[in-house]
């Protein structure tokens, strides 16, 4: 194998970091000894709220930021020692988009064909597919302005893969996307994971984690606090999820979760937080004594708007996992399409 052999078999690692630290010049410590193996053709997660080290995290990966300490193989290359093998082997969609406005869609690609060395004679061919692959083929010849948001982000998306990279890094890449546009995101996403590709997406869209993701790390404040698919991370929760909805207002959500904790409703190891809307308590039997609990609150003079038994999901296991909830705005897209209508071929 020569250096400038693609050092992927199908059986090895895209990525490989230990130790992984980043400390910037003002003395934050972004990222600190993370330890991470993401198998070839694996969809990736990477989840954390704003700060936690997401971005900082995937800027290394990528050769975008140099780490402080750690070792990082992507590709079987090494990003210290060899970025420029790193970058020739990865696709990068960022959270803004970089297309070309005034080009149109078959234009932005081709330009980035000729910026990553796509052999002439194979360019043509190469851009009708991608055009195709990301439902863009119709409007293949419409300047770039003229797109939607989700337009926009299909066609930044075709443009990372134009030299047909074994690892994408998908940094929140539906950021600002009505929820139509982000479903119609991730079906080209798992189309392209089940071509073979290696997808490294990270989110705060915990929603986006569980439709696309095999495994998931939970990052925060810059160290990964738990890894596992979206199965694996639920079952750790355990138990049913007991959501109880109280107005806001003196204490009214605090002294809920005190009876839910203190009372003789549920078994010393069932789990109660506040939450935006109320409390939520995680027990082995809440469904059984889940009416038992609103008639304490009652007792004590707590109104209850919801009441709600379900299993457990994504959001749980952030809970779980950080203490914390991701902010509504971290896990809402706004749904205006700020750019327009999609534009349809005449």
């Amino acid at each position: 194998m020569t250096d400038d052999t693609r050092r992927t078999d199908g059986r090895g690692a895209a990525i490989d970091a230990e130790g992984v630290e980043l400390t910037y010049a003002d003395g934050t410590e972004a990222v600190k000894g993370i330890d991470l193996t993401v198998p070839e053709g694996e969809f990736f997660g990477f989840l954390g709220a704003n700060g936690a080290g997401k971005t900082t995290t995937i800027k290394t990966f990528s050769t975008l930021l140099s780490p402080t300490a750690g070792s990082i193989t992507v590709n079987g290359f090494d990003v210290r020692d060899e970025p420029r093998r790193v970058r020739e082997t990865i696709g990068y969609m960022a959270q803004e988009t970089s297309v070309d406005e005034e080009l149109t869609a078959r234009e932005n690609i081709r330009f980035a064909a000729r910026a990553y060395g796509v052999p002439k004679g194979e360019r043509a061919e190469r851009i009708d597919e991608l055009l195709d692959l990301v439902d863009l083929a119709d409007v293949g010849d419409k300047q770039a302005g003229e797109f939607s948001g989700g337009m926009k982000k299909r066609l930044d998306a075709a443009t990372a893969l134009v030299h047909d990279p074994p690892l994408v890094f998908l940094d929140e890449p539906t950021t600002g996307l009505d929820p139509k546009a982000r479903n119609r995101l991730w079906e080209y996403f798992e189309r392209i994971n089940e071509r073979g590709t290696t997808l490294f997406l990270t989110t705060q869209y915990l929603e986006e984690a569980d439709q696309l993701c095999d495994r998931i790390a939970v990052i925060m404040g810059g160290e990964i606090v738990a890894t596992g698919s979206p199965a694996e991370l639920k079952r750790r929760v355990g138990g049913e999820i007991l959501d109880v909805d109280v107005p806001a207002g003196e204490d009214a959500r605090e002294r809920a979760a005190e009876i839910a904790r203190e009372g003789d409703v549920f078994d010393a190891d069932a789990d109660v937080a506040v939450t935006d809307d109320g409390i939520s308590v995680t027990a082995e039997r809440a469904r059984e004594h889940g009416t038992d609990l609103l008639v304490a609150l009652r007792d004590a003079g707590i109104t209850v708007t919801g009441f709600n038994i379900r299993a457990p999901t994504l959001d749980d296991v952030f809970l779980a996992i950080t203490g914390e909830e991701l902010d509504s705005e971290e896990r809402s897209a706004d749904h205006d399409d700020v750019t327009g209508p999609e534009v349809t071929a005449e």
